[in-house]
């Protein structure tokens, strides 16, 4: 089993940046690469087990589940359903904390995957992925100057 953690802290209360990112169906709403998402079959995009699906060039490329939300704990965490990155029991934890400077955002996944692909793996979600979308949150938190 490999993890996969990044984290960035910004300057405002938890719960307000809960509020911007504690949507599991909206992700897009405030990551900068990422297509709109549509929530299948009718789904509660805040009920375990509403599924996801990006898509790109009409072609979804991405279908992760939602396990567990909780708002108390500001915290939601997914699978991967179906995708083409060769990972394979991918579960992923979005959770904002309380931090001296404000609010830690914290993305965290693990994941099986073949050792000579962990590289690669990290790459995709941790360098591009995450940290494209904590970097966003970071620029959108920042106190004036």
């Amino acid at each position: 089993m490999h993890t996969l953690t990044r984290t960035t802290v910004v300057t405002a209360h938890p719960d307000d940046v809960w509020q911007v990112i504690g949507t599991f169906g909206g992700l897009a709403d405030w990551h900068p690469l990422l297509p709109p998402s549509v929530i299948e079959d009718g789904a509660d995009p805040e009920t375990p087990g509403a599924i996801q699906a990006f898509s790109a060039n009409g072609h979804v490329v991405i279908r992760e589940r939602l396990l567990e939300k909780d708002d108390s704990r500001r915290m939601f965490r997914y699978t991967i359903h179906e995708s083409a990155v060769p990972v394979s029991d991918y579960v992923s934890t979005l959770s904002v904390h309380p931090h001296d400077a404000g609010a830690e955002i914290r993305w965290v996944a693990t994941y099986e995957a073949a050792d000579e692909l962990v590289s690669e793996i990290e790459k995709h979600f941790g360098d591009t992925i995450y940290a494209a979308g904590l970097e966003s949150l970071k620029e959108r938190f920042a106190s004036p100057a």
